[in-house]
């Protein structure tokens, strides 16, 4: 299976602008830019895209380790932050912070705990990011 994401940039880096798309259609020339991404402009930047990949390919796998345990969610909330910091090696990703809430009738804590860490190692967004993973994870009743 292959997932197409492309871009088109012109301009330098401060004055240019850009344009990402996916081919299903969902991104269809998004506009980012400099200011979208090292200011608060209007449009996307690539840290935000990855957070969301990573937000939503976590919640998929923690439905998938809670079924494999005989447990259905009637919620999972997920929001990954990515912390961009300029290092010696130039802007890094250094850091994605997935704050977890779920709702998950008859599942206790230890339930939990094994699926949402099953699923922050397993996932294969948290599998393709070469960066330190936290996780704040809270069961709801």
């Amino acid at each position: 299976m292959k997932r197409t994401g492309s871009a088109i940039w012109q301009g330098d880096l401060k004055t240019g602008k850009g344009t990402v798309s996916t081919e299903s259609g969902v991104l269809s020339q998004t506009q980012y830019s400099f200011s979208t991404r090292f200011e608060n402009g209007k449009g996307t930047n690539p840290e935000e895209l990855v957070a969301a990949a990573h937000a939503g390919c976590f919640s998929m796998a923690l439905s998938a380790q809670l079924g494999e345990a005989g447990l259905t969610p009637e919620k999972l909330e997920t929001t990954a932050t990515v912390t961009f910091d300029k290092t010696e090696a130039g802007w890094t990703v250094t850091n994605i912070t997935l704050n977890v809430r779920g709702k998950v009738p008859k599942a206790d804590e230890a339930a939990w705990d094994k699926a949402t860490q099953a699923a922050k190692t397993g996932c294969p967004i948290s599998r393709l990011l070469n960066t330190t993973i936290t996780m704040d994870a809270k069961l709801e009743r």
